[in-house]
């Protein structure tokens, strides 16, 4: 069991970084545009796009899952 469990979260390190890092990306552009449509200040959306992805990133998702607010 611990072997695939240090195979799920150490098999390609990198691909799971490039890719959270094109999320990220992706996502400032959204979280700032969700903000100003709410009439909230851009920071407050970064900020809770980023406390979202945390919680998802640690207590579930898919493989090729994307949490974001659309």
């Amino acid at each position: 069991m611990l072997d695939t469990l240090k195979q799920d979260w150490l098999g390609n390190v990198r691909g799971d970084l490039l890719a959270g890092l094109v999320v990220a990306l992706a996502l400032i552009p959204e979280a700032i545009a969700f903000s100003i449509i709410a009439g909230v200040d851009p920071k407050v959306g970064l900020y809770a796009s980023f406390c979202i992805a945390v919680v998802i990133a640690f207590t579930g998702g898919r493989p090729g899952m994307i949490s974001a607010a659309t």
